[in-house]
């Protein structure tokens, strides 16, 4: 558990930093604001963000629909591979440290990840930094569109978890019993949705890949613990991708949080590489 919370400290502070060394002339949406009227402003955001999500299919495009298609063959094609890889993660499972797997099990859990999407917000609604602000809310309306998908989809799929002992294509639709909610994987879009939209306020890929690592140990997790199969998994990590990139959308494009192009003082940039790690200052 120590791991855990070093891990989710180490997430809140890059991001923080981050924020404020990237744009010092954006920490304030406007001085006379008040803290109510932005959070109001911000409420508004993540519902139509959400909203944005669940009606984005009618606004497809030809690109869009050739993507969705690709998810679909892509695992298709796994699923056919499911058995052998659940076989193949559970001989895993006793060479992997408990601390990982327990990090891994408790990052994907609604209480943590809702502790720390909304401890991003908070900070950014105290300090009145737009940019924490709207990543914060990136995060919540992200894993609450997200959780609402996969709660309605594992009681519509009613798919065997592979600790039951059945097939990976053995469904019981509209079932309650929890033993019948494998798919897709919660944990995996929880713990993903919170990497995926912290990593977009990254260039560095260094910086990009650790965060993105670190949102992969849950979903693997379940999949050592014999919780899902490897399609709930991929298509819990696809779903995230999808909705945090259609909220983050909406944010961009009706421009609900608008930063200042002029730039003051220096600009921070954390910066990783092989056997280094510092900060870079631009003028």
């Amino acid at each position: 558990m120590n791991l855990l919370k070093v891990f989710s400290f180490l997430l809140f502070w890059i991001i923080s930093f981050q924020m404020f060394g990237q744009d010092e002339d954006s920490l304030e949406t406007d001085p006379e604001m008040s803290r109510w009227d932005m959070i109001k402003h911000d409420g508004a955001s993540a519902f139509g963000g959400i909203k944005h999500v669940y009606t984005n299919p009618v606004r497809w495009k030809k690109r869009d629909w050739t993507t969705f298609a690709g998810i679909v063959a892509g695992s298709a094609l796994l699923l056919a591979i499911d058995e052998p890889a659940n076989d193949y993660f559970l001989e895993q499972e006793e060479d992997i440290p408990h601390i990982v797997k327990e990090t891994g099990f408790r990052f994907g859990k609604p209480l943590l990840n809702y502790g720390l999407t909304t401890g991003v917000y908070a900070f950014g609604i105290l300090t009145k930094n737009e940019k924490v602000r709207k990543t914060g809310i990136l995060l919540i309306a992200s894993a609450t569109a997200g959780g609402i998908i996969q709660t309605i989809s594992k009681t519509l799929a009613g798919r065997a978890r592979p600790s039951t002992g059945k097939g990976s294509t053995d469904f019981r639709f509209y079932s309650n019993d929890s033993g019948y909610h494998s798919f897709p994987s919660g944990h995996a879009i929880l713990s993903f949705t919170t990497a995926y939209a912290i990593s977009k306020q990254f260039t560095n890929p260094y910086v990009k890949g650790g965060i993105y690592a670190l949102g992969l140990v849950s979903p693997v997790s379940r999949l050592w613990a014999g919780a899902h199969w490897l399609t709930d998994v991929v298509l819990g990590v696809a779903i995230s991708v999808v909705v945090v990139d259609g909220i983050d959308n909406y944010l961009n494009k009706n421009k609900r949080y608008a930063y200042k192009s002029k730039r003051l003082g220096i600009k921070w940039n954390i910066t990783m590489g092989p056997g280094q790690l510092g900060l870079i200052g631009s003028f």
